[in-house]
């Protein structure tokens, strides 16, 4: 597969390649190309076995963030490609943004927020296809910030029918909070299995929460942690 040498990958291409187990990558930020990849192991979060620690079921049941989708996606993606302490490049370059912001646009990419005091201080990205839901980065400038967040993911894919939460690569962070890692065939596999539209949309399931949060007079923190108490 190859895409344009300039401009934003077309979005049909980068559809058709996510839905095969293919993903684009670069080298720096500033560098134009991009080359796609498909791992020999794939990283996974099964949505019934994220590891909520007791710690994070506590940060989340207090609301130590205030938690949005979608109203700062371009934000999130550029604090996601941007330089941090334990990286000095980034596989985000400028053609890999541009073209996630096409497909947010689109209605395919969504973002998670998480906000202190009116400050964005975490937050994660990727793109739905059908059933699966592919995350690209997260980013965190504050302590369980990106944490939140992805607990956030796991309970609105649940509440929207979705069935896969794909990672990319493992990491020890991604390991201690419920990730696995499988083949790429097996992967493949299950992305086959995931076709279908979901009950909801990302965005949808996050409205049926807020819903419930207010006519239940509980805190959308607390269904959340609740929810990952029954499944983790």
């Amino acid at each position: 597969m190859h895409a344009p040498a300039t401009g934003p990958i077309p979005s049909d291409l980068l559809l058709l390649a996510y839905r095969n187990g293919i993903f684009p990558m670069a080298d720096a930020r500033d560098d134009p190309e991009v080359f796609w990849v498909e791992p020999r192991e794939r990283a996974i979060i099964p949505l019934d076995g994220f590891a909520a620690s007791h710690s994070l079921r506590k940060v989340l049941r207090r609301s130590a963030f205030f938690v949005t989708c979608n109203r700062a996606f371009g934000d999130v993606l550029r604090a996601c490609a941007a330089p941090r302490g334990d990286r000095e490049g980034t596989w985000i370059n400028r053609r890999i943004e541009a073209s996630f912001a096409a497909l947010h646009r689109e209605g395919h990419a969504h973002s998670l927020e998480c906000w202190r005091d009116g400050e964005l201080v975490g937050g994660l990205y990727g793109l739905a296809i059908d059933r699966a839901f592919c995350g690209e980065s997260m980013f965190s400038r504050a302590d369980n910030a990106s944490k939140v967040a992805l607990a956030w993911l796991v309970a609105l894919l649940r509440r929207a029918g979705f069935v896969l939460l794909d990672c990319q690569f493992m990491t020890s962070h991604l390991a201690s909070l419920g990730a696995v890692e499988t083949s790429q065939a097996h992967y493949c596999a299950l992305l086959a299995d995931a076709g279908g539209a979901p009950r909801l949309s990302l965005p949808e399931a996050y409205a049926s929460l807020l819903s419930e949060a207010e006519s239940s007079s509980s805190s959308p923190g607390k269904l959340i942690a609740q929810s990952l108490t029954q499944t983790s």
